[in-house]
Parts: structure tokens; C-alpha cells; sequence
């Protein structure tokens, strides 16, 4: 059709470089979101990718560095190495320039082999303070270029899409993310200590509130 209205003389050359564009970008998203949908048979080609282990008989967890979380993720997936999936990682000092590219280059080979994304975490575990006591983010999704597709759409990439995007406040999605923590950590040492069924369930409740807060799901 478009290349009959150039025949006649009408200029259709913008039309066809946005139709092009838009194109291009539903191959790419049908492309990102395709790569995590696959036929399963009941729990086969179901996995699981473990990366923290939260509690035990009359134990918080919540302490320990993930290091230690890690190294008992992996003792389950060598157990289980079809149902579990070791989740790769990486440590790095933030203040060790060289370790900060590598990290970068991984993260960057991770995703343009379609993995979605990494979470960088404080090493020192999920309940990770700073120097004024205070929790601090439990963690920061960095997910790749094509699977960001899946959530903000297809042609999300476009200049004046990708700047209101860098324009929102994430105040108010990490102030939430820092109270669901708390009230997380509370839970377990609850559970730890024994404490009446009530009292675990009104701490679980408390999280179960702040999920209803009016927040983009999507930030």
C-alpha cells in the first residue's frame, strides 16, 4: 500500500520510517518475551533459582552475608540440579574501579544473551544496615534493555518515552520497599522466637497492607 501511494507521487517516506520503527520493536518485544515461555509438564521444566535461605528450626537467617545464603542455595541445586537452578553472582567493591567494569561487562553479556536482569544486593545479607543503623535498600533490580520490553512496552525505547521514564520519583516505591523490609525482618525473628500465631500473622498482614499502597507495580 505504501509503496503504491509513493508511486503516485505522495510522500509517504515519514509514515514508512515509523511504521518500520514500530515494527522492528514488536519483533523485539515478541522476541524478549518468548524467551521465557516454554511448554511444561506438570512440575517438569518447572525451575526454581534459590538465593536466600530466610529461616530454620528456632533461627532467623536474616543476618548472615549472602555468601553464606549463596553457598546453601548451591548444596540444593547439586542435590536437585533439574528442579533448582544455581543463581550466578558476582561480588564486588564498589570502591575497585577494574571490579566495577567487570561487573558491568557481565551484567551487560548477561543480557544480551536474553537474561533478564541482575539484583545487586548489600553483601552483608537482608538485614544490611548502614553506619547510622539504618536498614538499607534490600535490593535493585537492574534488568536489561530487551526485557524491559515486557514491562513498559514495546516501543518504551522511544526518546520522548524513555524521558518521562527518567523523570518519575522513586521516593515513595523505595520508602515502601524499606517498611515491607522491616516488617519482613520482624516476621522472622517472630517466628524464631517462638512468638504466638497472632502476632506472626499481624506482621504478615502489616506487609500484605503496604502492597495495597497505589504504586506503580512497574517502577
Amino acid at each position: 500500500m505504501r509503496s503504491a501511494a509513493a508511486a503516485r507521487g505522495l510522500d509517504v517516506g515519514v509514515l514508512r520510517d515509523r511504521v518500520a520503527g514500530q515494527r522492528a520493536d514488536l519483533l523485539a518485544y515478541t522476541a524478549a518475551y518468548r524467551a521465557y515461555v516454554h511448554p511444561t509438564d506438570g512440575l517438569r521444566g518447572v525451575t526454581l533459582a534459590p538465593f536466600a535461605v530466610l529461616a530454620g528450626r528456632k533461627a532467623s537467617y536474616a543476618n548472615r552475608d549472602h555468601g553464606w545464603h549463596l553457598a546453601l542455595a548451591d548444596r540444593l541445586c547439586a542435590a536437585d540440579p533439574e528442579f533448582f537452578t544455581v543463581t550466578r553472582r558476582q561480588v564486588v567493591d564498589l570502591s575497585d574501579t577494574e571490579a566495577v567494569r567487570e561487573a558491568t561487562d557481565w551484567w551487560l553479556a548477561l543480557t544480551a544473551d536474553g537474561g533478564e536482569g541482575m539484583v545487586v544486593k548489600p553483601y552483608a545479607g537482608p538485614a544490611a544496615r548502614s553506619d547510622r543503623g539504618s536498614l538499607l535498600q534490600p535490593g535493585i533490580k537492574c534488568r536489561g534493555r530487551e526485557y524491559l520490553r515486557i514491562i513498559y512496552g514495546p516501543s518504551y525505547t522511544e526518546p520522548a518515552r524513555l524521558a518521562a521514564l527518567r523523570g518519575r520519583s522513586l521516593g515513595r516505591k523505595r520508602g515502601l520497599a524499606l517498611r515491607e523490609q522491616g516488617l519482613g525482618l520482624a516476621a522472622l525473628d517472630a517466628l524464631a522466637d517462638g512468638a504466638p500465631l497472632w502476632r506472626r500473622h499481624e506482621l504478615v498482614f502489616a506487609i500484605l497492607a503496604c502492597e495495597s499502597e497505589p504504586v506503580d507495580p512497574r517502577l
